[in-house]
């Protein structure tokens, strides 16, 4: 049987692909030993998805699982909006929009289409300044891009991997890690 990719997992994959190595590491101790304020910041931002608060008005699903069996995925939406027919996903701060977030927006709008869901709009929502950046639904050629991550990423292997000096987890929570 083959397992699932966490939808998360795709923007921290693009960021480095050493950094899911690094936090399979470091999952089983405390966070507070190794999150720092953004990480912070960002579970406090999603407690009221994970915790079902977000909104009593019944045209919004938050927190949902999903699956889509055709890439191999799992994972949870933060807003689907049945109204508007849009998918939203939340982030503390969007300065810019990286593929990482696109492709993870991406793996949620394919599998709530795979779960029978019309979306019509996709948006970024950056929480610290209440901006949406609306992000086009993905074309064929959108699809076969997203498609080769998701391969990249079963494929990956850390024995490639031969040294890390990557200036990105240096300057990440990994970095006071020693990583």
């Amino acid at each position: 049987m083959e397992s699932y990719i966490q939808i998360s997992k795709i923007n921290d994959f693009l960021y480095c692909p050493m950094s899911v190595y690094l936090q399979s590491i470091h999952g089983g101790f405390s966070e507070k030993s190794y999150h720092q304020t953004p990480q912070v910041v960002g579970r406090i931002n999603h407690e009221a998805i994970e915790k079902g608060t977000y909104s009593s008005a019944r045209r919004f699903i938050v927190g949902l699982e999903v699956w889509c069996e055709e890439f191999g995925l799992m994972g949870k939406i933060d807003i689907y909006d049945q109204k508007e027919k849009t998918l939203i996903e939340r982030k503390t701060k969007v300065k810019n929009i990286y593929p990482g977030y696109v492709y993870q927006l991406f793996a949620q709008y394919f599998a709530l289409k795979e779960m029978g869901y019309t979306i019509e709009k996709l948006l970024i929502h950056s929480l610290a300044d209440n901006k949406r950046h609306k992000i086009p639904l993905p074309t064929a050629e959108d699809k076969e891009e997203f498609a080769k991550v998701i391969n990249n990423i079963k494929s990956f292997s850390i024995e490639e991997i031969k040294e890390h000096s990557c200036p990105k987890c240096a300057n990440s929570i990994y970095g006071a890690l020693g990583w």
